[in-house]
């Protein structure tokens, strides 16, 4: 059967309805899978760990076809970030603090699809504790572009991209806190979607910042990520952060989109723009009305992000000291025992963030950044409702460059400033969607990037598509 399964070219749709027509099984897909990890993951580093009992629960996929039960995710290989708890198996979050911690439950996620019958592959490579914009920030290593291993795939969800684009998987799980989904997606040439917060359930999942974690769908397709969308969304009891999307419906006739032109007009490459164009004016071409719109508060949004995100992080990160979680390192006293135990299990960046989270929230300085930060936070969300009362959605680049080589962005401000145009709707807790718009002289993918309004999810997957169609 492999043999003639290409899965860099089949997507989760077609391979469901192939799979219920009997043209293929699901054992089949899982040996095409681990044929390509067995040909490339020792050159990408995509996948940390392939589960070996993925055959076995393909065997139970088929099954479940053969009675005629399950869904369009049944029998359907995916692969999960380093950071969602499948019981039983290592999730490390890409830090030697983890790295050999086991997960003693299913995430929300991961109950949802086990349910439906999808195969888990394997665990992807990400930044540590997703803190980074590029995966070269894994304490095992960086992945690789699959178009071009000289540059980096994006991240945090690195691996996760890097594994659809690459053919280890249909589909993948990632998390987005300021744009890690959405931007290796539109690295890797894919689709990636951040929902509405609260929309997808976080129980289960390491935290890296509470209020602007979400878990999201890559995909090679917007009806794909539609698919895996439609499956873990839901309130959770468990997660007072998860809310019922109550669904704002799909009709987009008479769509109006705006386009912050402000945002566009300093460090993004001529390239990017060129090709936004393009994106624009086909979307004009199919009878949309595009209207310039200002989001002047929203200009501050990544200033935001790296006071409140790293605050959380410094917050969440605590309980790993070596006691309570995470491998320890013995001192010559507790407090000698947290500080190598933390020197030994947290990377660079890691530690730069827990760092700059705890002076951010220290005596002295919390009114004057943490307290500063969310009332900004307050006004950009406020913006963005006010906006979306003049136009159905905005849409931006995904991202300022295509992606960029190893070591490129040595400087940790010039590699924060790759998610620009991504950490608002984060900031805004809006959902956002990335779709490719093809590429550049070189064969890199471009991205443009779609937000709605809270709760339009449904919405945005249709212009989505709309767009996906004409490219």
């Amino acid at each position: 059967m492999t043999e003639n399964i290409d899965i860099k070219n089949l997507n989760i749709e077609k391979a469901s309805e192939m799979l219920r027509d009997g043209k293929i099984t699901s054992v089949g897909l899982v040996e095409a899978c681990l044929k390509n990890i067995t040909e490339r993951n020792g050159e990408l580093n995509a996948i940390l760990e392939v589960f070996s009992d993925a055959l076995e629960n393909a065997k139970k996929a088929d099954e479940m076809i053969t009675r005629g039960e399950g869904d369009q995710l049944t029998g359907i290989p995916l692969v999960i970030k380093d950071n969602i708890f499948i019981t039983g198996k290592k999730v490390s979050a890409s830090s030697k603090i983890l790295e050999n911690y086991v997960a003693s439950y299913d995430a929300f996620v991961i109950e949802k699809l086990k349910k439906t019958g999808a195969v888990f592959i394997g665990r992807a490579n990400m930044d540590e504790f997703a803190m980074g914009s590029s995966t070269e920030n894994s304490a095992y290593g960086p992945t690789k572009n699959p178009f071009d291993i000289t540059r980096v795939p994006g991240g945090s969800s690195g691996g996760s991209a890097c594994s659809v684009a690459a053919g280890f998987c249909l589909g993948a799980l990632g998390t987005d806190t300021g744009g890690s989904i959405r931007q290796p997606a539109s690295f890797c040439g894919l689709v990636g979607m951040k929902p509405t917060y609260g929309g997808v359930s976080r129980r289960g999942t390491i935290a890296m910042s509470s209020s602007l974690d979400q878990i999201g769908p890559i995909t090679k397709t917007v009806e794909d990520a539609k698919i895996i969308f439609n499956t873990i969304v839901g309130k959770d009891s468990m997660d007072a952060t998860s809310i019922d999307l109550n669904s704002t419906g799909s009709d987009i006739t008479g769509a109006k989109i705006g386009i912050p032109r402000d945002w566009l007009k300093e460090g993004i490459d001529a390239d990017i723009m060129e090709n936004f164009n393009i994106s624009v004016e086909k979307l004009k071409k199919l009878g949309y009305e595009i209207v310039d719109i200002d989001l002047p508060y929203a200009k501050y949004s990544l200033a935001v992000y790296y006071i409140l995100m790293p605050a959380e992080v410094s917050t969440n990160l605590s309980r790993l000291d070596g006691i309570r979680y995470g491998n320890r390192v013995e001192g010559e006293n507790i407090f000698d025992t947290y500080k190598k135990t933390r020197s030994a299990g947290f990377g660079p960046e890691t530690r730069r963030r827990i760092i700059l989270g705890s002076y951010v929230l220290s005596h002295g300085y919390y009114d004057a950044y943490y307290n500063k930060a969310w009332k900004v936070r307050h006004a950009i969300e406020k913006e963005f409702e006010d906006i979306f009362k003049k136009v159905d959605f905005v849409l931006t680049p995904t991202t300022p460059s295509v992606a960029f080589k190893f070591g490129a962005k040595k400087d940790p401000l010039q590699m924060y400033l790759s998610d620009i145009f991504t950490v608002p709707a984060n900031i805004a807790g809006v959902p956002s969607l990335s779709v490719p718009s093809g590429f550049s002289s070189e064969g890199l993918p471009y991205g443009v990037q779609f937000m709605a309004p809270l709760c339009a999810d449904e919405k945005l997957f249709a212009i989505s598509l709309e767009l996906e169609e004409n490219i």
